[in-house]
């Protein structure tokens, strides 16, 4: 179990503090529901920059951020190219951090290696089986399905860097008819 050294207790686990922390009684301060507003970044370190510039902005459609749209914190990294931008039709932002030296804890992209499962875009049902023929075309490896659940259906691959991509909609609501 790892060692807690950031909160300089090294022999107590994180999961113990984590705990204590969460159900000690006299904890006062919490973040009420609704504090939290949206999701404002998603953050990917990247091996390939212009191979996951091209998955993400060609394949699978999102807006790459330019000109003035980039955040002025990021322009450095942007035009240096260490950074992309790009936003999905919601307005949360996907930035790639160029790290050319990434590679994976295990190089089979099957088997999980961070605690972030996977990263997915919502489609609308009708275009959901276009989705899966621009993967197919693009011979981008479906690693599940196509699946149905209750919820939706849902197809999941890898991206350049063998990170987890769904692309999934809701359940296809028929109106009854006349």
């Amino acid at each position: 179990m790892p060692k807690a050294t950031t909160c300089g207790i090294a022999s107590i686990p994180y999961k113990f503090i984590y705990t204590m922390l969460s159900t000690n009684p006299s904890q006062k301060s919490v973040l009420a529901t609704g504090n939290l507003r949206k999701v404002h970044h998603i953050a990917l370190n990247v091996s390939d920059m212009q191979a996951s510039r091209h998955f993400y902005g060609t394949i699978l459609g999102l807006r790459e951020l330019r000109g003035d749209e980039i955040p002025a914190t990021l322009l450095e990294l942007v035009t240096s190219g260490k950074v992309a931008n790009f936003v999905t039709p919601d307005g949360t932002v996907l930035d790639l951090f160029g790290t050319p030296d990434l590679t994976p804890p295990d190089p089979n992209p099957d088997r999980s290696f961070t605690r972030a499962y996977h990263l997915a875009f919502d489609i609308e049902p009708q275009l959901f089986e276009q989705a899966v023929e621009v993967l197919r075309q693009n011979q981008i490896a479906i690693a599940h399905g196509p699946v149905t659940r209750p919820t939706g259906r849902g197809v999941y691959f890898y991206d350049p860097d063998g990170f987890m991509v769904e692309i999934r909609c809701d359940p296809e609501i028929h109106s009854p008819e006349s």
